[in-house]
């Protein structure tokens, strides 16, 4: 008897474990990268849409000062960056990340849609020597673009004084006439808003929701990309590459479209247009057709489910940011000359667990690396701990955007484009996104070109460049500030090239830091270095809402009273942390030939 099994075998091919789908391609990719790419848009548009608007939502709708409204705003997005090293761990131990994606979704948009409802805009008033007086607002719109007609008046027995800020810090209180009734010295004249308690909460409740929604988001559908490719198939570079793509496209549409709608129609509008993005991002992945099949689901594990136990705790984290939310808010200032004792007894218990956290690990982690490895995996763990904490230094100023650069646009800049267009303050923010989608295939095809040259920089001297980048946008600024108009604002065109400037230092830094933690730790903890450098984001974002308090602006009614006051306010804060951020990245070059000796080779 002749076998002819092998004869068959080389005339139909066996197929039975192939699926035919898997050899479909979206250019060159496996096919579900598109899925996951326009999933990830869509929940940046949400996100981005929402960020655009959330400091001047928290000024102008909620009538909080500049000092509470940033800090508020650096809580937040400290634990938008810290949430998905658990959201991550709970996926991988138990979820899988097709579930915790769709969970989170879920998450935010509910959050999303919690902000829509803000109620009735909190009223202002100001107290003198300890005396409280109501503050009308005429010509006053509750929308990010505030009337250039508004006028602010202290209502007393005697009538309506106009309030009009003075260079000196004090405060003029005018008649009809214009002229001076009375002058309230610096200090003296202090603002606040009275707001409902239960929409305050609503607010807080909002944002615990986004954060924990976003911990079960963020870092799963990055993992669901990750398993589209086989161990060693090249085109996993690139494929994140045109994911990373979809980040920058949804922000830039939503951070054009959300304040246009906030401005035109209401905030409720522009949040609602953020929490419909995220809907769309949670349809895609829960009806997708059994295009993702296989992909990122959950472990197989021995014992009982805890899936809905897992949801529960994750809806019972909720209150427990909202502590942390209430705590930040009622965190006060250090007393003049208490010291660095003085400053961190003063920090929120946010801060406290951030940076107790931070500065324990970062040398705990380099005695456990000088104990238990060689000498070599010693200095390579000393180089990335070293490029971790000039990593929060990057972007506690690069995060400046969402805050004190918002607040600027609003009140010290001329939002016209040319021929009387002109955009809102948020939508300044689309500057970031749009130079990034424009510039990253330049960049990358710049350094291939200096790579094959053996001329391309390496990562030490990739973050030198990228902190002495951010360091020069902020001088660029000033330096426009010096041609101000008479009405103390500055063309928007010297915004746009600070977002210019930090663009280019963002593709400096930001697609080689995750790549050079792998790379340089030890395999053993290499999970447990990527928790700390997502922790130096959280850290940075939190130092980012303290360097936007230093710039805080005397508001009253979400507005400053002095323009001029403001713009030199803005102009000496962005000079000190931009002459700061050059000498510290100029530090950091001179540092790199070690650091790149303590890499061993790390590319």
């Amino acid at each position: 008897m002749v076998d002819t099994s092998t004869a068959d075998n080389r005339a139909e091919p066996d197929i039975t474990h192939t699926n035919p789908a898997a050899e479909e391609t979206w250019f060159g990719h496996p096919r579900q990268l598109a899925r996951l790419f326009t999933t990830e848009m869509w929940e940046r548009f949400g996100y981005y849409g929402m960020r655009a608007l959330l400091t001047l939502y928290l000024t102008k709708h909620f009538v909080f000062g500049d000092r509470e409204a940033t800090g508020l705003y650096g809580g937040f997005t400290a634990l938008v960056y810290l949430t998905p090293l658990v959201g991550g761990y709970l996926a991988d131990q138990y979820l899988g990340s097709k579930r915790s994606v769709k969970f989170g979704a879920i998450m935010m948009a509910v959050g999303y849609f919690t902000l829509c409802f803000g109620g009735e805009t909190a009223r202002p008033y100001a107290t003198i020597d300890g005396q409280r007086y109501e503050v009308q607002v005429d010509g006053f719109r509750d929308a990010p673009t505030s009337a250039a007609a508004e006028v602010r008046y202290l209502v007393t027995p005697q009538g309506r004084l106009e309030i009009k800020g003075n260079e000196d810090g004090s405060v003029s209180l005018l008649n009809p006439d214009k002229s001076v009734a009375q002058t309230v010295a610096k200090g003296g004249f202090e603002t606040g808003g009275e707001r409902s308690a239960l929409l305050t909460a609503v607010l807080l409740i909002a944002l615990s929701l986004i954060s924990v929604g976003n911990g079960f988001f963020k870092p799963n559908i990055s993992t669901m990309v990750g398993e589209l490719y086989a161990g060693g198939d090249r085109r996993r570079d690139a494929g994140f590459t045109i994911f990373y793509m979809g980040i920058n496209l949804g922000s830039l549409g939503s951070q054009l479209l959300c304040p246009l709608l906030a401005d035109k129609v209401g905030w409720w509008a522009g949040f609602g247009l953020a929490a419909a993005g995220m809907l769309i991002s949670w349809a895609l992945i829960q009806f997708n057709g059994g295009k993702l099949n296989g992909i990122g689901e959950a472990p197989v594990r021995s014992g009982p489910d805890r899936t809905l136990a897992i949801f529960a705790g994750a809806i019972l984290a909720v209150p427990v940011f909202y502590f942390l939310f209430v705590n930040l808010m009622n965190s006060t200032a250090p007393e003049p000359g208490s010291g660095i004792l003085g400053y961190i007894a003063s920090l929120s218990l946010m801060g406290k667990l951030l940076f107790g956290t931070f500065l324990v690990s970062v040398p705990g982690i380099l005695i456990w690396s000088y104990a238990k490895g060689s000498k070599a995996e010693f200095q390579m763990m000393l180089a990335a701990m070293i490029l971790i904490v000039f990593n929060v230094v990057f972007w506690t100023l690069f995060e400046q955007a969402g805050s004190s650069l918002t607040l600027f646009a609003d009140r010290n800049t001329d939002l016209t484009i040319a021929g009387g267009f002109a955009i809102t303050a948020p939508q300044t923010q689309f500057f970031n996104a749009f130079f990034i989608v424009a510039l990253a295939p330049v960049m990358s095809i710049l350094w291939t070109k200096l790579a094959a040259r053996g001329i391309e920089p390496s990562i030490p001297v990739k973050f030198g460049l990228a902190l002495i980048g951010v360091g020069l946008g902020f001088l660029f600024l000033v330096w426009g500030g010096q041609f101000a108009g008479s009405d103390f604002k500055v063309a928007i065109w010297w915004l746009a090239g600070l977002y210019l400037i930090h663009s280019v230092a963002e593709l400096c830094i930001s697609p080689v830091g995750l790549s050079m933690i792998t790379k340089l730790s030890i395999a053993r903890i290499v999970g447990l270095m990527m928790g700390v450098w997502f922790l130096s984001i959280s850290v940075a974002q939190y130092v980012a809402g303290i360097v936007a308090q230093v710039a805080s602006v005397e508001t009253v009614g979400g507005q400053v009273t002095n323009l001029k006051v403001s713009l030199d306010t803005y102009n000496q804060v962005f000079w000190t942390i931009g002459l700061t951020a050059a000498v510290i990245g100029a530090v950091l070059l001179a540092l790199s030939p070690f650091i790149k000796r303590w890499m061993h080779g790390v590319q």
